[in-house]
């Protein structure tokens, strides 16, 4: 098979287990704390990494912003081997008991986005694998990381539906209780990209979850003069990257434990072998130019 389009890998330059962040600097971050890494390649908001985490084969791709993009980075990691997908990121809460610097476990997500309904009808819901969200779970109490775990409101918008966000102060009023209505739904948090992977992976027949980290509280954002400043509002550190990093290979390296142990093995197996054979009659390259 050729080199795929977009994130320039090749059969065997991934492990099974890929860690996907958005931020590609947040790539190498992640593989500084395995025992080995090395960059494969790095295109357009794709850079991924490989190595060994406590004897797990990992690999780390970053997806950049929303869903579409998270899509292609699914579709080409799948088609080279890919088999479990853990997004690891940052979000906003939408519930007090979830603060800043508190690890968020999705064990589902409200579709919001746009890519996914191109996938599959709202219907189909965005659910996390459970052998992921329970690997999550035993991650960060091993580490001592305060966590919660819920359902997380997936959108394709950063600056939009809150009032006071979009340039100029732009908002619909039909919009204006989107949060809210989603803090009442008890949603835990909001972010951009968790519903596509859940929902990719599920009918694939893969493994799909997603963590983040807290950076900030989304009714927080707007401040007393009715302005929002990203760079002030959000909190997203040294600290807040290491306690992802370190929770997103406990969860590999648990779910290859497992795996090996023959707790998965033969769904880890059947996973494989569906996306071998949909990577040996897939296109590498899109059906139109870019």
């Amino acid at each position: 098979m050729s080199l795929q389009y977009h994130v320039k890998l090749a059969p065997g330059d991934v492990a099974p287990y890929v860690l996907l962040p958005g931020d590609p600097g947040r790539v190498p971050v992640v593989a500084s704390y395995w025992d080995e890494a090395r960059e494969v390649n790095r295109n357009r908001e794709y850079a991924t990494y490989t190595g060994t985490y406590r004897g797990a084969p990992i690999s780390c791709t970053s997806t950049g912003i929303g869903a579409p993009s998270t899509a292609i980075a699914l579709e080409e990691l799948a088609r080279v081997g890919a088999t479990t997908f853990v997004r690891i990121g940052t979000c906003g809460s939408l519930q007090a008991r979830a603060r800043v610097g508190d690890l968020a476990i999705f064990d589902s997500a409200a579709r919001y986005d746009g890519a996914s309904r191109l996938y599959a009808p709202l219907e189909f819901p965005a659910v996390a694998d459970h052998g992921v969200v329970t690997a999550a779970i035993e991650a960060a109490r091993s580490l001592s990381v305060t966590h919660h775990v819920g359902t997380t409101f997936s959108t394709d918008v950063f600056y939009t539906p809150q009032e006071g966000v979009a340039f100029g102060g732009y908002h619909q009023s039909w919009a204006r209780e989107t949060y809210e209505d989603a803090r009442r739904q008890n949603a835990l948090a909001a972010e951009m990209e968790s519903s596509v992977v859940m929902v990719l992976a599920r009918i694939w027949g893969l493994r799909g979850g997603a963590m983040a980290v807290v950076s900030d509280d989304v009714f927080e954002m707007v401040d007393e003069t009715g302005s929002f400043d990203a760079e002030t509002t959000f909190d997203v550190g040294a600290a807040q990257m290491e306690r992802l990093a370190r929770v997103g290979s406990e969860t590999i390296r648990i779910l290859a434990e497992r795996d090996a142990a023959g707790g998965n093995d033969r769904a880890a197996a059947r996973a494989a072998a569906r996306a071998a054979s949909r990577a040996a009659r897939a296109p590498s390259a899109p059906g139109s130019p870019r």
